[in-house]
């Protein structure tokens, strides 16, 4: 730290109030790295600036950082905390513990600010008047909820209502058509109430409101109405029916929590009115050396700063710092009381020890993915090492592969894998030009790596090179890269069919065992590069046969054509313009407006 900026904070922190507020640690970029709350913030802030011997590691090396201070006063400790979550949430401090990805966790949005709703998924929460759901950590969940949604309400799926006449939706009874006009504001309003609570978990609530709503239509002889609502109440008791009754009744939330060597897990049940209506499990980040009631209670003000519906009990495992305080939090929040409490036996104790098992199968199920992943890695490499008898495991793989049709729009692919991982921001892709319109893949394969291994001093170099091809693709690559200079690769050719291995100056191949890990590390590999080069060579023949129907025309070109097509939208409505309204778009004259009017109007034959 220079001293001018070490002598400021020093004088912030000589003047820091013994008032409720958020401090906000920044380091010499002005980054903010850490955002905390205080009931008094200067006890609190100056406590950091003590003897490092209390301190944990990870706060000593935040301390270390620190090169600035940003404090703002509240009115009371609730303030401070919602200040605080609002602050993480939009900073995300590096050495805060945070939800793994939260900001794009994804909701269920229902459109309360329309006449006629929507139902659907956003990853993007704003103060539009519109109602959130969530947030899921599975954007699976999200599709099945929405699937389940539009089998149980008639929603409207179109963005516009200003249709002539109903969709195929409204004929297969899947929408009450609004856009046509077929079903008035407040009915459709009624129903949005119902999907509203199914996805709050109150599905005896909505069971309620669809029989009543069924009895009043049949009372007054609207019987397609009631018919509707009949089929709804049938469909929601069938899912009802599989949610199981855990406590007599009550909407809680029982929150559990797991550690092991791979990471944080927090389980959270969802209980409404009685039932067990769903859970979701969340991953946490930054909390290695942090005690659990913090890491809890960290999680807690996170998740239920955007949780889309507040329950009248929360449940904990094992009770945390500042209880009674999330508690206040949350019923202020929701407008009617929240207990956070901590059940020590009976069903609610039970209920946190099976969301505790469940973080910790998470985590278990965690750990073989990732040794899954490895043994696809790490263990593959080893394996490729031992079959080609390398003396260590390539770190650092570069594969080529040639693509055209016929000679035409030739072009190659380098793709890179290290650690058998892609490595994409290394990845290569070459037009070729010596052998245009003259198909011969080994003068490609030549041209290619001669450009890739021309200069061995700029980029990192492979540790093994694999040709896509066989012997003779890999006689004709194995000239180029040795008279290059590069001499401590290990030169492969891959043949198509069989995917046989061969090695300079062998003529057997080598065989890779099937269902083994290092023959589909090389398949993928593989793959990935013809991919990559058939990405290319189709986007190189689309911009080949993309010339517009205008390009015909005497007196226009590239930004005439730009211009009309921004102006009009599309050929449709550019054939059906008259010639002063073509003349007005900016770069357009009048010979150019009424030589296209005339083009479009010729008889075939003149």
């Amino acid at each position: 730290m220079e001293n001018s900026a070490t002598t400021e904070l020093e004088q912030k922190l000589a003047h820091l109030p013994d008032k409720p507020g958020v401090y906000l640690w920044k380091d010499d970029q002005k980054r903010i790295i850490y955002v905390g709350k205080a009931v008094n913030l200067k006890n609190r802030v100056r406590s950091y600036m003590q003897s490092s011997r209390n301190h944990s590691p990870k706060v000593r090396s935040m301390v270390s950082r620190i090169a600035d201070l940003e404090y703002i006063i509240t009115g009371s400790e609730i303030e401070a905390l919602i200040l605080e979550c609002n602050l993480i949430k939009k900073h995300r401090p590096k050495y805060n513990i945070s939800l793994r990805d939260d900001k794009s966790y994804p909701y269920v949005k229902v459109t309360l600010n329309e006449t006629y709703p929507r139902v659907y998924a956003t990853r993007k929460v704003i103060k539009d008047g519109a109602r959130y759901f969530g947030p899921y950590t599975n954007a699976g969940a999200v599709h099945e909820t929405l699937k389940l949604l539009k089998r149980l309400f008639p929603l409207r799926t179109c963005r516009q209502l200003d249709a002539q006449r109903p969709c195929l939706q409204y004929h297969i009874k899947r929408c009450l058509a609004p856009c046509a006009g077929k079903i008035e504001p407040q009915v459709y309003g009624e129903m949005i109430k119902a999907v509203c609570l199914f996805l709050e978990g109150r599905s005896d609530d909505v069971v309620k409101s669809l029989k009543k709503r069924m009895e009043l239509a049949a009372d007054k002889l609207e019987f397609e109405l009631a018919a509707q609502l009949r089929d709804q109440l049938a469909a929601v008791d069938k899912v009802r029916e599989k949610q199981n009754i855990v406590t007599g009744s009550g909407d809680q939330d029982a929150v559990g929590l797991a550690r092991s060597a791979v990471g944080t897990c927090v389980q959270v049940f969802f209980i409404r009115s009685g039932k067990m209506v769903g859970r979701d499990h969340f991953l946490l980040t930054n909390s290695e050396e942090e005690e659990d009631a913090k890491v809890l209670e960290a999680f807690l003000k996170q998740y239920y700063s955007q949780a889309a519906f507040l329950p009248r009990e929360v449940l904990l495992p094992f009770d945390v710092p500042e209880q009674q305080l999330l508690s206040d939090w949350l019923s202020e929040a929701k407008g009617g009381k929240v207990a956070v409490d901590t059940p020590k036996r009976g069903t609610k104790k039970d209920l946190v020890s099976m969301a505790s098992g469940n973080a910790a199968r998470v985590l278990e199920e965690q750990a073989l993915r990732l040794q899954a992943a490895n043994e696809r890695t790490d263990g593959a490499l080893a394996e490729l090492a031992d079959y080609l008898d390398l003396e260590t495991p390539p770190e650092r793989i570069e594969c080529f592969d040639i693509s055209h049709i016929q000679g035409a729009e030739t072009v190659a692919s380098m793709v890179v894998f290290e650690g058998g991982q892609p490595k994409k921001e290394d990845y290569r892709r070459y037009k070729l030009l010596t052998v245009e319109g003259k198909p011969d893949d080994f003068k490609s394969m030549q041209e290619v790596v001669g450009r890739r291994y021309r200069d061995l001093t700029s980029a990192p170099l492979p540790d093994l090179i694999i040709i896509d091809g066989g012997k003779g693709q890999l006689s004709s690559a194995l000239e180029i890269i040795r008279n290059s200079g590069l001499m401590s690769a290990t030169v492969v050719g891959l043949a198509k069919e069989f995917e046989h291995i061969f090695k300079e100056g062998e003529s057997d191949p080598v065989i890779l065992p099937r269902h083994s890990q290092s023959l589909y590390l090389v398949q993928r590999i593989r793959d990935e590069a013809h991919r990559f080069a058939i990405t290319y060579h189709r986007k190189l023949r689309s911009k080949r046969n993309m010339v517009s129907v205008l390009d015909h025309i005497p007196g226009i070109g590239e930004k005439r054509r730009k211009a009309l097509w921004d102006h009009f939208g599309n050929l449709t409505k550019i054939k059906a313009a008259e010639v002063d309204e073509m003349a007005a778009v900016p770069g357009m004259n009048k010979p150019t407006a009424e030589a296209v009017y005339n083009f479009f109007r010729r008889k075939p034959g003149e």
